[in-house]
């Protein structure tokens, strides 16, 4: 088993050991490490013993534990199992860069901008972002040099379907005069759900792979048995419902705090601090979501043999096995 998933097996068995190990993750200042300093972390911690709790007690071995954990994306299982070999996210893409990167995206979609090229394209730049964010922490047997057409196309159809559907509401209202309650039911209500339903999408699209081809499952010495798609199937649904709760909370509670806010004398009295106020409601929603929704299920997903395909089970005696689900 790969030393990555090594950790989140001995750390990840409960929620706040989860959260607060991917507080550590998502620092920013991780982004200012070098590749250099991240392979030579790996070889660290093949050096750092079996008893992972035990080695974090070490302040140098903490601090490589989480610059593996925050930059390397396994393509597939097999090709990992020397931590040596990891294939390393650019930064953009990597788990520090997602609150910075995404809240002036969110923020936008949820302005209302001056036309529909303009909704629209804020629409496409979150979108684009959010797919290949996703496409860059998936877990599939495909190698990382191999991008097939079909995959190309299913990307380019999710990113151009997610920012016209999110536009589409401001489309609505420009191009007719609605009266209060449904100009409040598009600007208010409607935005949140809606993002979420498409961030959801999205990873069901880009990552359905996983669920057609199957992801490789480990039994408890962490040796890989076979390829399910019921794990793979899973993996995918638990990560798309933690994205929409993610994107869709950020998006919803700014929204309803603003709207009862608005009508004490503070803010009728000073109308310009609605904008910046959201901004600050919005960061910070966002920036307790990410690590809740990532800690929300174990990086190490556990199924049941009983939900396992019968051409795997018939090999071996095990109850439980591992798959790793990806981010």
């Amino acid at each position: 088993m790969d030393s990555n998933l090594r950790f989140w097996k001995s750390e990840g068995k409960t929620f706040s050991q989860r959260f607060f190990h991917w507080i550590d993750i998502l620092d920013p200042l991780l982004l200012f490490k070098s590749q250099e300093e991240i392979k030579t972390s790996r070889e660290l911690l093949l050096t750092s013993g079996p008893d992972i709790t035990k080695s974090l007690l070490n302040k140098k071995i903490k601090e490589a534990w989480n610059l593996s954990l925050f930059c390397v994306c396994f393509f597939s299982l097999k090709a990992s199992v020397n931590p040596s070999t990891g294939d390393i996210v650019p930064p953009i893409f990597r788990l520090p860069a997602f609150l910075p990167l995404t809240v002036p995206l969110v923020l936008g979609t949820s302005l209302l901008p001056n036309g529909v090229k303009h909704a629209f394209l804020g629409q496409l730049l979150f979108h684009t972002y959010i797919t290949s964010f996703n496409l860059a922490h998936g877990n599939t047997t495909r190698k990382p040099e191999e991008f097939p057409h079909k995959q190309m196309l299913l990307t380019t159809g999710a990113i151009v379907y997610s920012a016209s559907t999110g536009a589409f509401p401001h489309y609505i209202l420009t191009r007719f005069q609605l009266q209060s309650p449904a100009q409040l039911f598009l600007k208010k209500i409607i935005p949140a759900p809606l993002t979420a339903f498409l961030c959801a999408f999205n990873v069901l699209i880009i990552r359905g792979e996983e669920y057609e081809s199957g992801i490789e499952i480990m039994d408890s010495n962490g040796c890989i048995v076979g390829v399910s798609k019921k794990a793979g199937e899973k993996a995918v649904k638990e990560t798309a419902f933690s994205r929409a709760v993610m994107i869709g909370t950020a998006l919803f509670i700014p929204d309803i705090a603003l709207h009862y806010l608005k009508r004490t004398n503070i803010l009728i009295r000073n109308p310009l601090v609605c904008s910046p106020l959201k901004f600050i409601m919005m960061v910070s929603v966002l920036g307790v979501m990410i690590p809740v929704s990532f800690s929300w299920m174990p990086q190490l997903g556990t199924i049941q043999r009983s939900l396992i395909e019968p051409e795997i089970i018939s090999s071996t005696e095990e109850t439980e096995f591992f798959y790793n689900r990806g981010v």
